[in-house]
């Protein structure tokens, strides 16, 4: 069993001041791997306390030397990156093959692309070139509490830590309480590069206790946060009475829309993107949305794609997807997959229980509905798990109209031959990212969403861009 019940304040392991324990479960086998402290009131205000005092010194830091602490933790965070996808793979279910690359990537990624965005951020710069004595400068929100999530932990500990390392704020880290062990590696890797004490801490705890406390707590200028869209409704209620600033990633229905020119992957490529990280996207492309002269033929091709998709423990080496983190998401996965069959959605593969030869873990089987309509449940809330909903369209228009017809709006995605149609699709819906036709973001393109989805952006000058104000200034002297 691992015992890691210390926090990471002002430059410190220490104990905790309210601690009680919480047990990390492993979800391949439903047993105990880990025991952490979740903290209280007073871990809160330590930590808070320290990245305060520490603020001024790190926000007077030139950019250059803050931008090297960051280049100093990429070579730790590469050095040790094994350790790193045991860690994610153990407590929260990715299959070990996916969490180096996929999940320990995802970190990696991001430090690099913030270290090239800050060295090319204009921290301090004139207005225009007619206003020699006017000054635009950039300069940290201050103390920002940073909350993240379970299913990509070190995409979001380094969109988060990375952006506002470079932009001078101090931090508070609270990781998942369901997976921890990752983000005490991280703070880690952090003490290792050389940060100066109180620039980053580290505090675990739960939504309701320690995520509460650092919205609510007047000395935190900026809460940064993924997760739920309850939770993140939460959190800007408990944000409001000191008026911080509050980013928000939350969840998503992304629509896939496939038209009958759309390339011979397709099909599987929407799949398997549904499917990865099993489901615990928020910007899976669950409602695939199909063209009906091709439609019988896409329901029958996903069909096949799902039941080919291998489940097993994330432990083991291959490309199969592994358990969901725990049991609450696996029950809550479980009855919607019984709610889609109930209002008269077509089970064309899985459904619900276990996959055959696993009794025990989280597992879902790789679940696919066709004849799915708008007004179903599993077409308008978020399942997170390996849980795809076909639905058909006659029209663009159609078809852009179910797309949007949801609360959320975080990616939507296009698979057509057409370029104009593209470029149509891609101004008509309305979410902060569109992918078309299999093509990843490049490195610097902004993560985020509208609507329910959240708000700011992730990544590149603009991740950068959400932890800094904006000072104008008259009468600069020149230097």
């Amino acid at each position: 069993m691992i015992e890691k019940r210390q926090f990471y304040i002002n430059g410190a392991w220490v104990d905790a001041i309210d601690g009680t324990d919480h047990q990390v479960i492993d979800p391949s086998t439903e047993e105990p791997c880990a025991v952490i402290a979740l903290g209280g009131q007073a871990d809160t205000d330590a930590a808070v306390a320290a990245a305060k005092a520490a603020l001024p010194g790190w926000m007077a830091t030139p950019p250059a030397e803050r931008i090297a602490c960051v280049e100093r933790l990429l070579e730790v965070y590469n050095r040790r990156a094994e350790e790193m996808s045991q860690a994610m793979s153990l407590e929260m279910g990715a299959p070990i093959d996916m969490a180096r690359s996929g999940q320990t990537g995802a970190g990696s990624w991001h430090l690099q692309n913030f270290i090239d965005a800050a060295k090319a951020f204009d921290f301090e710069a004139p207005l225009n070139d007619h206003s020699p004595e006017d000054r635009i400068i950039h300069e940290a929100v201050g103390v920002a509490a940073l909350i993240t999530p379970w299913n990509w932990p070190m995409n979001q500990v380094t969109l988060k830590v990375g952006a506002a390392a470079v932009a001078g704020c101090t931090m508070v880290l609270k990781p998942s309480e369901e997976s921890p062990l990752n983000a005490i590696l991280f703070a880690e890797m952090m003490d290792e590069a050389g940060f100066p004490a109180g620039v980053f801490n580290l505090v675990n705890g739960d939504g309701a206790g320690v995520g509460s406390q650092l919205s609510a707590h007047p000395d935190v200028d900026m809460v940064s946060f993924t997760g739920s869209t309850r939770a993140g409704k939460l959190i800007s209620k408990a944000a409001a009475d000191t008026l911080k600033r509050v980013h928000l990633e939350l969840g998503g229905k992304g629509a896939n829309l496939i038209f009958a020119d759309s390339d011979d992957k397709a099909v599987t490529r929407g799949v398997r993107h549904m499917m990865e990280n099993t489901g615990q996207s928020c910007n899976a492309p669950s409602r695939m949305m199909v063209e009906a002269p091709i439609y019988d033929r896409v329901v029958t091709e996903a069909a096949e794609v799902a039941q080919a998709t291998k489940v097993g423990p994330a432990s083991e080496p291959g490309r199969h997807i592994g358990p969901v983190v725990n049991a609450v998401q696996w029950d809550k996965i479980q009855d919607l997959i019984q709610t889609g069959i109930d209002e008269g959605a077509r089970l064309v593969a899985g459904g619900p229980g276990r996959p055959e030869g696993l009794n025990r873990g989280f597992y879902v089987r790789p679940t696919v509905f066709a004849d799915v309509t708008p007004d179903m449940t599993i077409a308008r809330e978020e399942i997170f798990g390996p849980v795809l909903s076909i639905m058909k369209f006659e029209t663009e228009e159609e078809g852009v109209r179910i797309a949007n017809d949801t609360p959320y709006g975080l990616t939507n995605y296009v698979q057509t031959g057409d370029g104009a149609r593209r470029n149509r699709l891609a101004r008509q819906l309305r979410s902060g990212m569109v992918q078309m036709n299999g093509k990843s973001r490049s490195a610097g393109s902004p993560f985020g969403g509208m609507k329910q989805s959240g708000n700011g952006r992730e990544g590149g000058h603009w991740g950068i861009a959400d932890f800094l104000e904006v000072k104008a200034v008259s009468g600069w002297a020149a230097e």
